[in-house]
């Protein structure tokens, strides 16, 4: 996995850190301090070490191993604040931006109340690609300069490394309606799929991504535009694999 950080959700890490390559393996460009080469970046959704109840073991004690492995193999902190309200989404972009939500736009929950332009209500779910837009226009990862949020594997792919991610918040595909229309756009073959054959669409587009960096022969086919227009310093000629359809044959090009 030389030159590829990966973000997981815990329970399908596994999957991801099995989803080396040749190709992979080739890529030399990722140059990250203190000789690093590589990191797992593991997301646990509601795994806590403290106590809810002082007579029962927390979440941690009761998974020995794990705890281990944390306290074996690096720092393990435990002075910890959640975001509040503590949902799924809120927790992962929390962790993943390193700000609180009325930093990113998401600060409420797993999904929000909003008036669309028509005065009637809706709820968006708060799980969508990282530049999906409101009914509005306005982006739903929402900065507090009015733009979209700055995305996490950009400090990576600059740094000449490809990003994974594997079912974690709004790095890949959540849905085969808005996403795929804002990345492929509304008339593309990814969209007429997604209308005539929605079980295919979701298993070829939902959940996996991979953000190249700038020249990375992982991104060499199959890839699309990764666009992030309100970027801070810009984010042009980057490009990214969206989906399964496009990451499988990329990671395991012998099976294909």
């Amino acid at each position: 996995m030389r030159g590829i950080v990966f973000l997981a959700l815990a329970n399908f890490a596994a999957l991801v850190l099995g989803a080396s390559s040749g190709v992979a393996a080739k890529q030399s460009h990722c140059k990250l301090d203190n000789g690093i080469e590589h990191i797992v970046y593991i997301q646990f959704d509601n795994v806590h070490f403290r106590r809810d109840n002082p007579n029962v073991p927390s979440d941690l004690e009761q998974i020995p191993n794990l705890l281990n492995f944390l306290e074996d193999n690096g720092t393990f902190f435990t002075n910890h604040h959640t975001p509040l309200i503590s949902h799924t989404s809120v927790d992962i972009l929390t962790s993943l931006t390193g700000v609180y939500g009325d930093k990113f736009g998401v600060p409420i929950g797993n999904s929000f109340g909003l008036f669309d332009t028509n005065g009637v209500a809706s709820f968006p779910s708060s799980f969508t690609y990282w530049t999906d837009v409101l009914a509005d226009q306005t982006p739903e990862m929402l900065a507090q300069n009015g733009k979209n949020a700055p995305a996490p594997w950009v400090p990576f792919t600059r740094a000449g490394c490809d990003v994974g991610a594997f079912s974690i918040a709004n790095i890949e595909f959540e849905n085969i309606t808005s996403d795929i229309n804002n990345v492929f756009g509304p008339d593309s073959p990814q969209a007429m799929e997604a209308a005539s054959n929605p079980a295919k669409a979701i298993a070829d587009f939902e959940g996996i991504a991979i953000h190249c960096a700038k020249g990375s022969p992982l991104c060499a086919n199959n890839s699309a535009p990764d666009l992030l227009k309100d970027e801070p310093g810009g984010y042009s000629g980057f490009t990214a694999l969206y989906g399964n359809a496009n990451v499988q044959p990329q990671i395991s090009p012998t099976v294909w």
